[in-house]
């Protein structure tokens, strides 16, 4: 084992950014023999890294350059803009970490793995530099000394910035069991490093459980149990991350999706594709898949949950019936002074009528119109035609189409129409269940009354993300009628038609005044000789260039090569409705622990939960190992599981903490102002921090917190990278942070839905410092603290 210089971090990112992380007193140490030697071929690594950015980026400029003379060759230069683009985003994410290490390998020599692939001055040899998810690179991460896979040594390379500043070697020839830990003291090193509020990627120190799972296939969903601190938001995301590296082509066309539980979620991990050169995916929480809705309101977690339930399917669809109205008598509409009756049975014969002409409820709805209107004219001509003396219709076919024209064009009719069988949008129709204690009844045969009332809210409440796959599901039993949108596309089209056919006149005219020679007029082409007005009209359309993942974001229906969900656990059975929906291939990983559920209507068992969508297409991988939870922390937290009762396992921590994790019972008058003690002593540290609070007593703690420490932020915004953050159970799930406070233990027990996982979830968010602060007795869980 090579000794080492400094400290090796977990992150790729450029050391610079965290020398302060390196203590500032460093023992004696001697250098690596090989450092010189790599710090040559690292230098020779940057300059091919070089050479590829200022290719890409002169590729790039000539193609902003290039004249587009029409929709394909505007459509061409943009594609070309936007693929230089992203390859020249690609080779500067590349710059911090470049090269992750090389394996010796036994035949071959030695093969140099890094963030990208840089090829060799010999195309027949070996790339100068592997991309980490290629095959090739694997045994970098999975090979043993029971199972070396033909590699001799193991070494990582540790850089700040260009600079090679640490080697670590591991012989693999000697066949004899380890840790099981791949690159364990670059690893430890990086567990031990404060974090920054912003995830960063595990190239340098990808596990072989973890590698096995980022490389296994996409057919099907892939289920990823693990318990905390084992990796599984970073397995999913450098799965997105392999994934679009071996399916380019596709995925690049249908675009990648990752859903999070939470807005503070999303921006945490929001830089880790885009420094594995990765830009093109969607990031988005449940209550932003809908285009255009921002749904964040709150709502009981007993109302996301009856919302959450499949039986909503039927809800929805009762309640689209119910707008079919049929009136429990004649209408009678006067047109012209004519009183004209419309019976229920015309009513029952026009539903019946436009429900075979579509199964949808706004495409039936024309049908439906159009029987109503055909019925009223019919009997408007009968009236009006009718021969005093018995004899057949006065009216000929001209004045019924005259007459049915009138009916159709009628206020009274329409409105008629519009009350019978309304247009509906999904908001209208959810907003108008849920205002209407009748309505929901009517939807809802078989419910009791305490289930029903849990629908009833004012018209005016915010969307919740649990309405987000209810207004999906409307959609789709509600159909969008988009003759208004072709109507305008056809506006558009001919004002397009008639500017080219004005600039066409004007370029005809010009020619005429210049050319009064009538036989040197003929023998001149104009514009108008060579290109028509439709033609010039085609040329000047718009052509619609942004990203796959800015068109998905707009387009409810658009269909993805591959969704990402995190914290899977949480999600409700409509909730997988909506997301198998927006990926029919089933192409999905779902990372979870149904030891974390905090919800009423997560998951208690994988096969529960996704058999109702996919059947049996999906497996089951498990990750045991947690690389970020002190396993004095962990034995704390292992005592709140096994009192939870689930039957789960918690995950075997790797590592000893530093801190004794403790606790202190004090009074409820003094607890705000001690929690804004030991916050203000923790901040002395590099580091995150976050104080755990049950949803009570956020404001009264964020408060006090503010009062003693700047950049305090609480809620669903919380941003640790500014400062501490005081947030829920609920807020913090995915998250870590080097220091934890855990208040009032015994209320997160209390309020949770859940409250053995909440309180589980609370203790194991910390790398290093854990405290708990309690205003009563310590919970019998917690015993292990007292």
């Amino acid at each position: 084992m090579g000794v080492c210089l400094v400290p090796c971090l977990f992150s790729d990112q450029d050391d610079a950014d965290r020398e302060s992380a390196v203590p500032t007193t460093q023992p004696e140490v001697v250098p690596h023999p090989d450092i010189d030697a790599e710090q040559q071929y690292v230098k020779e690594l940057y300059g091919r890294l070089d050479a590829a950015r200022d290719l890409a980026a002169h590729r790039l400029k000539q193609a902003i350059s290039w004249p587009a003379v029409d929709p394909q060759a505007l459509q061409e230069r943009d594609a070309t803009v936007r693929f230089q683009t992203e390859r020249v985003t690609a080779l500067d994410a590349a710059e911090a970490g470049l090269c992750v290490g090389r394996i010796d390998r036994r035949e071959d020599g030695p093969l140099y793995i890094g963030r990208i692939g840089l090829a060799a001055d010999d195309a027949g040899g070996d790339p100068a530099l592997v991309d980490w998810r290629a095959p090739a690179a694997r045994p970098f991460y999975t090979a043993t000394p029971v199972h070396p896979l033909g590699v001799d040594r193991r070494r990582h390379i540790r850089t700040r910035g260009r600079t090679v500043v640490r080697l670590d070697d591991e012989v693999l020839t000697g066949g004899v069991a380890t840790s099981g830990l791949t690159g364990e003291a670059a690893l430890m090193a990086a567990l031990d490093t404060a974090r920054t509020g912003r995830m960063t990627d595990i190239v340098r120190t990808i596990q072989a459980e973890q590698d096995r799972i980022i490389r296994a296939d996409d057919r099907g969903v892939l289920v990823v149990q693990g318990g905390p601190g084992t990796g599984k938001t970073a397995v999913a995301l450098h799965r997105a991350a392999y994934l679009l590296y071996t399916h380019r082509e596709r995925l690049a066309r249908r675009g990648l999706l990752v859903v999070g539980p939470t807005p503070t979620f999303l921006r945490y991990i929001a830089d880790v594709l885009p420094s594995l050169g990765e830009t093109g995916v969607l990031l988005s929480g449940l209550g932003q898949l809908r285009p255009g809705l921002d749904a964040r309101g709150v709502e009981a977690p007993e109302v996301a949950a009856v919302k959450g339930r499949l039986e909503m399917v039927d809800v929805l669809r009762a309640a689209v019936t119910d707008r079919q109205v049929v009136p429990d008598g004649p209408r009678e509409i006067t047109i012209d002074g004519f009183a004209l009756r419309l019976r229920p049975i015309d009513v029952r014969r026009a539903q019946n009528a436009a429900r075979k002409a579509d199964r949808l409820h706004n495409l039936a709805r024309p049908e439906f119109a159009r029987r109503i209107v055909d019925t009223l004219a019919k009997r408007y001509a009968e009236r009006i035609g009718a021969d005093v003396r018995g004899g057949v219709n006065l009216l000929d076919g001209e004045d019924v189409a005259a007459l049915r024209k009138e009916v159709a064009d009628d206020h009274a009719v329409r409105a008629l129409v519009e009350e019978l069988w309304p247009v509906l949008t999904p908001e209208r129709l959810l907003r108008d269940l849920y205002a209407d204690p009748a309505r929901i009844e009517r939807a809802t045969p078989g419910w009791d009354a305490a289930t029903r009332v849990l629908l009833h809210r004012a018209r005016s409440a915010p969307w919740t993300p649990a309405d987000v796959p209810l207004l999906e599901e409307a959609e789709e039993l509600l159909g969008f009628d988009d003759s208004a949108q072709r109507a305008r596309a056809e506006r558009d089209r001919r004002r397009r038609l008639a500017e080219a056919q004005e600039t066409l006149d004007v370029l005809h005219g010009s020619r005429s005044v210049d050319l009064e020679d009538e036989h040197l007029e003929a023998e001149v082409l104009s514009a108008g000789d060579l290109i028509g007005a439709e033609e010039l009209a085609e040329r000047h359309q718009t052509v619609d260039t942004r990203t796959t993942a800015e068109r998905a974001a707009a387009d409810r229906t658009w269909t993805f090569g591959h969704v990402v969900v995190d914290e899977a656990q949480e999600l409700s059975p409509m909730a997988w409705r909506l997301l198998v929906r927006r990926c029919p291939t089933r192409s999905m990983t779902a990372v979870g622990d149904l030891a974390q559920t905090g919800t009423l209507a997560g998951a208690s068992a994988w096969a529960e939960t996704l058999e109702p969508h996919v059947g049996s297409a999906w497996r089951l991988e498990e990750l045991t190992v947690n690389y970020r939870t002190p396993a004095e922390i962990m034995a704390v937290a292992g005592d709140v599981l096994a009192a939870g009762g689930t039957g789960a396992t918690a995950p075997r921590s790797v590592r000893p903490g530093t801190e004794t994790p403790w606790a202190e019972v004090i009074g409820a008058d003094a607890l705000a102002g001690r929690v804004a003690d030991v916050v203000a002593g923790w901040t002395a540290h590099e580091g995150t921090t976050a104080v755990v609070v049950p949803a009570s007593r956020v404001a009264e703690v964020a408060a006090a917190v503010a009062q003693r420490v700047d950049g305090v932020s609480s809620g669903p915004e919380a941003d640790s990278s500014r400062g501490p953050v005081v947030i829920t159970p609920t807020e913090a799930k995915g998250l870590e942070f080097d220091a934890v406070l855990v208040v009032d233990p015994q209320a997160v027990l209390d309020e949770g839905v859940r409250g053995h996982n909440d309180l589980y979830v609370a203790l194991t968010r910390s790398t290093q410092r854990l405290g708990v602060l309690s205003p009563g007795p310590l919970p019998a869980e917690l015993a292990r603290l007292a």
